[in-house]
């Protein structure tokens, strides 16, 4: 399979500021690639801001400049989604518009696609804009995911990757509205043919991250429902466990009562006991309820994304030059 062509896909949402300072970075990188043909395929997630009149910018004199406008906000996930529906390159390279994702680290990328990789990926050992709070908190976030998922999530690995078109192909069979790409990577990742490159994420250039706490906790139960079943078991164990406790405060009750003669006033253990079961009841009901949301919404079979394509012809831009 030739390997010529590469587009790289950069997810935005709300980078004014940092467009033309990316762009500018990518036109450095892209002039180094052993390749006949780029494509950058900016994907404007629903921004509020100027992110789709700096793309408009920079496609009025560069036809290599794609662009997918979304009507509103659909995440960053179906984002990089549209990016790869709309790509042509012979491998896809995904990015995030802020520049914590160096451009430069691409030339390595395609080195490696080129010497036989099919997927490489990116391993981020130190992130200059966090602090030791936030990665602490993440540390923690993957070791509890990988615990209740049966798919392995590597921790420190970003969106930022390069995946061959086999790959590319293989991943638009998926129409999971609620999708993380790095875990239907781990559940498809080959064993060879996988290359992962270590990078420092500088500060963002301008702006400030999208994902607040919020958008974070939805992603983690994302991941947690969508690649396990083991919260469905553990209420099950958790079931078992609260009956076999009713069981015992049964038989220390009856005892209490005819053999050791004290019997206990009945209010307080009644009320205790109901609120107990009680929540276990609700605990297991929510699980319950969360899978049952996700069916719900997936069997709708909607429309992953409503976008608009934009692109400019090669002619057009030469009399712009």
């Amino acid at each position: 399979m030739a390997k010529e062509k590469l587009s790289i896909v950069v997810s935005a949402y709300n980078e004014e500021a940092n467009i033309a300072a990316l762009y500018k970075e990518l036109q450095k990188t892209i002039k180094k690639l052993p390749l006949k043909k780029v494509e950058i395929i900016f994907v404007n997630d629903g921004s509020s801001d100027k992110t789709y009149e700096e793309c408009l910018k920079l496609q009025k004199k560069d036809a290599s400049v794609k662009i997918v406008n979304f009507q509103r906000n659909f995440g960053h996930e179906i984002a990089m989604t549209a990016g790869m529906d709309y790509a042509k390159g012979d491998a896809v390279v995904f990015m995030d518009a802020d520049l914590q994702h160096p451009p430069a680290y691409i030339e390595q990328m395609v080195k490696a696609w080129q010497e036989g990789s099919e997927i490489v990926l990116t391993k981020r050992v130190d992130n200059l804009s966090t602090s030791k709070l936030y990665k602490f908190m993440a540390a923690s976030f993957y070791k509890i995911l990988n615990m209740l998922s049966d798919t392995h999530i590597p921790e420190k690995m970003p969106d930022f990757r390069l995946l061959d078109r086999k790959y590319v192909e293989f991943l638009k069979n998926f129409n999971e509205h609620d999708r993380l790409f790095r875990g239907l990577l781990s559940w498809a990742m080959p064993r060879d043919k996988v290359t992962v490159l270590d990078f420092v994420a500088p500060e963002r250039f301008a702006g400030e991250s999208k994902y607040n706490f919020a958008k974070s906790l939805q992603l983690a139960l994302n991941s947690i429902v969508q690649f396990s079943v083991k919260p469905l078991r553990f209420s099950i164990y958790l079931g078992i466990l609260t009956a076999m406790l009713a069981g015992l405060l049964g038989i220390y009750v009856i005892a209490e009562h005819f053999i050791l003669n004290k019997p206990t006033p009945g209010y307080a253990t009644i009320m205790t006991t109901i609120i107990f079961i009680g929540s276990i009841q609700l605990i297991m009901l929510g699980i319950i309820g969360e899978y049952i949301g996700k069916i719900h919404m997936e069997v709708k079979n909607r429309p992953l994304y409503l976008a608009e394509f934009i692109e400019k012809e090669e002619k057009d831009a030469q009399k712009n030059h």
